[in-house]
């Protein structure tokens, strides 16, 4: 049998052999590279060729743009700092009370501050101008245009487009989703079709505090696990932790988790399942960020492993396309009815309107469309805000390496208080998320997340060296 062998674009080519002069090091770390116009002639190809080029280059750390002078070779290319430390969580809720410092911290902002505590892409990489389109087209589709209650299951061209895109659930069928107000709220309904007050949770050390603060609020207790920077949550520790306590359920961020980052392998999303399997405790899923990744292929998820029914797979578009418009579900497996019911209690039934216009932009390819060029901004603007901290932040500052998603999880040394360091960046018009947010335990006061989820130019840069400067004071 014949091995079918893909033929390179001819970008991808032109790259490649920009790739080995920089290896063999007959360009340096400094070096301007062609112009675009340049490259152009030189090859023969379009100026959005050329920029294919660029941003091939830009994705592997190799180049680096700089506004109105061109592209350079990194002079970081061949650095690579240091990951954070795997979180060793003590079981000890913190007397420190993590409210305050989120009211702070996500209040309205002075006008003109760069919100880098955010997760969310930028207006300026999104198809605002398309959504509109598609908003004024469901207002003609909808009966009332758009004012009658929708059915209370969700949206039925959204349910099924998502199911159509959700390929690496197999078997996921339109009637197994149910539309939510978010991925929070899809997270809402399942903490409480599967807990009561007092019941125990599992999730991982940091974890994004929208779910910490969640939990609170329905009485639960959260027991945090160990979780390592790249692979996620520490299956050994998980399995430890449901022999040893009584876990109504667990709930894990498994594609580029937040803070973190961090990207369960296929070994271990197979174990988790394994494990709740074992010992009967479902999982809710948080795959919000599954969709932004930076590979070839979008990550699997623990639900296309789980033939019991045990998994509640929750998504959204508030990371990816439309934040405002609060679109999001939830698979429930076992407890459809359970969830069913408490989104008809509690909401009778979700915006028909937006729903129908995220149902069209997946049934056109627009959000496929989207989603590439989403990637590849993201991807640079990774490499860029990693190059910034290397050279601007403290000596031996730590940071994430994310293989998609929106965020940065950068540790400091011991010293440097980022709660501290937030107060003297927000009067320079910087707003960071201090690490105390992700944790409801006296841990990552020495930590913060930063968002690189905006077009990178100059102003960020400065950002960034201010914000490095400011840490210097701390330490």
């Amino acid at each position: 049998m014949k091995t079918l062998v893909l033929k390179k674009h001819l970008y991808q080519q032109i790259a490649e052999g920009f790739e080995q002069q920089i290896r063999s090091k007959v360009l340096v770390p400094g070096d301007k590279l062609p112009s675009l116009r340049l490259l152009c002639e030189m090859h023969g190809i379009s100026q959005s060729t050329a920029m294919k080029v660029y941003y091939e280059l830009e994705a592997k750390g190799l180049a680096l743009s700089r506004p109105q002078s061109g592209y350079f070779v990194s002079v970081s290319m061949q650095r690579h700092p240091q990951l954070p430390q795997t979180s060793t969580p003590s079981g000890q809720h913190s007397n420190i009370d993590a409210e305050e410092i989120i009211e702070r911290v996500f209040s309205i902002p002075n006008p003109g501050s760069i919100m880098l505590s955010n997760s969310v892409p930028a207006n300026e990489l999104l198809p605002i101008a398309k959504l509109n389109k598609a908003m004024v087209q469901a207002l003609r589709d909808l009966p009332g245009s758009g004012t009658a209650y929708g059915e209370s299951q969700g949206n039925e061209k959204l349910r099924k487009q998502i199911a159509r895109h959700a390929f690496m659930i197999p078997g996921l069928s339109h009637q197994d989703l149910v539309t939510t107000n978010g991925c929070i709220g899809a997270l809402s309904y399942a903490m409480m079709a599967l807990t009561k007050p007092g019941d125990t949770i599992a999730v991982e050390s940091p974890v994004y505090f929208g779910i910490l603060q969640l939990a609170k609020s329905l009485g639960l207790k959260v027991l945090e696990l160990p979780t390592h920077p790249q692979t996620g949550i520490e299956t050994q520790a998980l399995g430890k932790a449901l022999e040893k306590h009584k876990i109504s359920a667990c709930l894990l961020v498994s594609n580029f988790s937040n803070p973190l980052g961090s990207l369960m392998p296929d070994e271990h999303k197979k174990e988790v399942v394994r494990l709740i399997q074992k010992h009967h405790v479902p999982l809710i899923e948080d795959d919000i960020y599954g969709d932004v990744y930076f590979g070839e292929n979008r990550p699997s998820t623990c639900k296309g492993f789980d033939e019991s029914g045990l998994v509640l797979w929750a998504g959204s578009v508030s990371k990816t396309l439309a934040p405002g418009y609060r679109v999001g579900w939830i698979a429930p497996g076992l407890f459809k009815k359970e969830i069913s019911r408490l989104k008809l209690f509690h909401a009778i039934s979700s915006t028909n309107i937006t729903q129908q216009v995220i149902g069209d932009f997946l049934e056109t390819g627009r959000y496929e469309h989207h989603l590439r060029k989403l990637r590849r901004a993201l991807e640079i603007n990774c490499r860029h805000y990693s190059r910034a901290i290397m050279d601007y932040f403290p000596e031996h500052t730590k940071i994430s390496r994310p293989q998609g998603g929106f965020v940065l999880w950068v540790e400091f040394g011991k010293k440097i208080d980022t709660t501290q360091l937030y107060e003297l960046a927000i009067r320079q018009g910087v707003s960071i998320a201090p690490g105390r947010m992700f944790s409801l335990q006296d841990q990552f006061s020495n930590c913060m997340r930063l968002n690189y989820g905006m077009p990178w130019n100059d102003k960020l840069e400065g950002a960034l060296q201010r914000l490095g400067l400011l840490a210097g004071t701390l330490s």
